[in-house]
């Protein structure tokens, strides 16, 4: 699948020193969150906690005010549930208590028991309820009732993550206990993504490169240039439909990257490289990854019904699947060692 690539291989040009300092610092201290909780020890990856306030009839209740407290004044967060009713705490420490504390106008507080997160871990709140006062009436706060209902939170999480605030950043996961995609979900962030306005003036900066190129072998002007630029945007909506959805829903696979963010510098890259051949399965195992290489297969196969007769072949299937593919790997080192510091909303957004 294309996406991200071109906005991957300008990131490598802006930022090569960068990369190399990250790789150095793997193992060293994080700093403490602007956002509350004290600096981590060594080797332990920040945590964080999210869930959803809705009624006992799964009515969302927005507005609610969720309180974090921790063992210190540092550690402590508070948020407000959203138009959604969702909230988030990120940047927590591992290893320490903590304690989730709900109100809302005309219901008793809640408080939970004692948390103690892992190194990494993401956890979905369920299991409380905020009382009516007085009544009956309850508010269950939770991520979702099911898989189903947790994955769609998960992935209105992922769409809201942006590359310096800007660039889609949809397929990576930074959560490794994310709940399977649905058939609907797949097709749904697929579609997002290739739609998104970033995506399409990226593929307009593909064709401007293919004119300098004079390749594919269309006339050149205005007219050639938006030839190129319709070759490229069926390029990439074809990939992402058959790499991302199509094929992912037939064989029960997820398309998505998930951030590995510990272990070696050569274990990540190793796992960076080989997420194009290696995916995670809708049962939570790794498989072959069939679904990107048949997705850039195909797309290729399909680009002969619209390249210039001179271009058509079983050499453009092949070079075409093998671009897409080395540009995918390029793009998850990347998402690896680098754009995860410049991604924010969803999963990294603070409170």
């Amino acid at each position: 699948m294309k996406f991200l690539v071109g906005f991957s291989i300008a990131c490598i040009a802006f930022a090569a020193p960068a990369m190399g300092q990250q790789a150095a610092a793997i193992g060293e201290q994080p700093a403490a969150s602007a956002s509350g909780g004290a600096a981590l020890l060594p080797s332990l990856q920040p945590a964080g906690i999210s869930g959803t306030v809705s009624d006992s009839d799964n009515g969302i209740i927005s507005g609610a005010q969720v309180v974090l407290s921790g063992p210190t004044a540092a550690d402590g967060q508070t948020a407000t549930a959203n138009d959604s009713a969702g909230f988030a705490f990120e940047n927590l420490r591992p290893g320490v208590p903590y304690r989730v504390t709900i109100s809302a106008n005309g219901f008793v507080n809640w408080t939970s028991p004692e948390i103690v997160l892992n190194s990494g871990q993401y956890l979905i709140l369920t299991g409380a309820k905020l009382e009516l006062a007085g009544g009956s009436t309850s508010v269950t706060v939770s991520a979702r009732s099911s898989d189903i209902q947790l994955a769609t939170e998960q992935v209105h999480m992922e769409e809201q993550q942006r590359v310096l605030g800007i660039a889609p950043n949809f397929y990576v996961v930074y959560d490794h206990n994310a709940a399977p995609l649905t058939t609907k979900l797949k097709f749904e962030l697929a579609w997002k993504e290739e739609a998104n306005p970033v995506n399409i003036l990226g593929e307009g900066f593909v064709a401007g490169l293919d004119q300098g190129g004079a390749t594919p072998d269309y006339r050149q002007g205005a007219v050639g240039y938006f030839e190129r630029f319709g070759a490229a945007y069926a390029d990439g909506f074809t990939d992402i439909m058959f790499g991302g959805a199509i094929l992912p829903s037939l064989l029960h696979q997820d398309p998505r990257y998930f951030y590995k963010g510990e272990g070696t510098t050569r274990s990540r890259l190793l796992y960076a490289l080989g997420n194009s051949f290696i995916c995670k399965g809708d049962n939570g195992r790794l498989q072959p990854n069939y679904s990107s290489v048949g997705g850039d297969l195909i797309s290729g196969a399909i680009s002969n019904a619209y390249y210039p007769r001179t271009n058509r072949g079983a050499s453009l299937v092949f070079v075409n699947a093998g671009l897409t593919t080395g540009g995918r790997m390029v793009n998850d080192v990347v998402q690896e060692f680098l754009l995860k510091r410049f991604t924010t909303g969803g999963r990294n957004r603070a409170n």
